[in-house]
């Protein structure tokens, strides 16, 4: 966890609402300790101070602080001071002292594991150490039927409120996790998969065909596509138009192909796709068909930008023994369809070039 700005914030925010929930539970408990006890006056006060004010005043003061983690950190310390302070007020009444202490404990753990408990026990004997000095022990007295009553919301529902808390922040935390990962494994201006996500797919689909025999039908094909000239259209448009082909042709890809396709950025101005179950035929009608739409595009920047694509493809052959192999056919391809003449799709098997209007097998 971060611990300056919107993180420590958010930290506060949430230490807010427990700790008016629990510090209100807890004025219930410390009240029906001290009842019979008859304290003066003042400690009556501090002990609504403590359970009504101080909720709103620390975090008040944690919005305050340059580092409002830090700042929450001395609060979770002084609750704990505060927590032995009123175990010796109760006079070590056996169960308001040991509810007030394993709540606080519970709370210490969750937030910050075994060394802010640690941390946080110091801190409760420092306030038993001041709280014996006040009130000094005369005889522990027997936990009443009353008591037992009190101590029984705090016991109920702060862990409940806190397990709350815990789970919405791990639910968060995953969310985010998940948002990273889908991040980090896609390419920030196509939006479609990046180089190393859309070959660990590769690798999956050649797993799967590898697994699945075709039964005499192409287990489907990969294509690499390339945008023709594209370092000319940096060049003569600027880095700026050749983005926006970048992300015409991604959105193209998104929209002109099956679900069952897994598109992805090779990198540069390269594209890839992988064809699940396609036969050589339909795969070069889907290819071609792509090639046609997105020379028709056009763009604002220059209505006479037009742009063409090379297309290599390879299907599938059972006598490949790595995905690399498959890989590499279709990238020998589209080595054919730019030498060849561009604007045109290469199927590496049969070594057919589809002139930009004709599709022949």
């Amino acid at each position: 966890m971060q611990k300056t700005g919107k993180k420590g914030l958010s930290l506060a925010r949430r230490l807010y609402v427990s700790r008016i929930l629990g510090l209100t539970l807890g004025l219930l408990v410390v009240s029906a300790g001290l009842y019979p006890l008859d304290p003066p006056p003042w400690v009556w006060g501090f002990m609504l101070f403590n359970g009504l004010l101080w909720p709103h005043l620390s975090y008040w003061w944690a919005r305050q602080c340059a580092v409002p983690y830090h700042a929450e950190h001395r609060n979770l310390l002084i609750d704990a001071f505060l927590g032995g302070f009123w175990v010796v007020a109760m006079q070590f009444n056996p169960l308001p002292t040991a509810v007030t202490l394993a709540m606080m404990a519970m709370n210490n753990v969750a937030i910050g594991g075994l060394r802010f408990l640690l941390v946080g026990v110091v801190a409760q004997v420092a306030g038993i150490a001041v709280g014996t000095v006040i009130f000094p022990l005369t005889s522990v007295p027997m936990t009443s039927p009353a008591q037992i009553y009190a101590c029984l919301p705090l016991l109920c529902l702060y862990p409940m409120a806190l397990g709350w808390i815990c789970f919405r922040q791990a639910y968060t935390l995953g969310r985010q996790k998940r948002e990273l990962l889908a991040l980090s494994r896609t390419d920030s201006l196509t939006g479609l998969l990046n180089h190393g996500a859309w070959k660990d797919r590769l690798d999956e689909e050649f797993q799967r065909c590898v697994r699945h025999p075709a039964d005499g039908t192409a287990h489907g094909a990969i294509a690499l596509i390339d945008i023709d000239h594209f370092k000319a259209i940096n060049d003569t448009y600027g880095h700026g138009a050749g983005d926006i082909v970048l992300r015409q042709l991604g959105k193209l890809l998104r929209q002109n192909l099956r679900t069952a396709d897994i598109v992805g950025r090779y990198g540069g101005d390269e594209f890839c796709v992988i064809l699940p179950d396609l036969t050589l035929h339909n795969a070069v009608q889907a290819m071609d068909g792509l090639r046609e739409r997105f020379a028709t595009l056009s763009y604002e920047q220059d209505p006479a930008l037009k742009v063409s694509l090379s297309i290599g493809l390879a299907v599938f052959d059972p006598a490949y023994n790595d995905a690399t192999l498959w890989l590499n056919d279709a990238d020998q391809a589209l080595y054919d369809a730019k030498t060849s003449g561009r604007n045109r799709v290469t199927c590496h098997r049969h070594r057919q070039v589809l002139e930009a209007s004709v599709v022949s097998l």
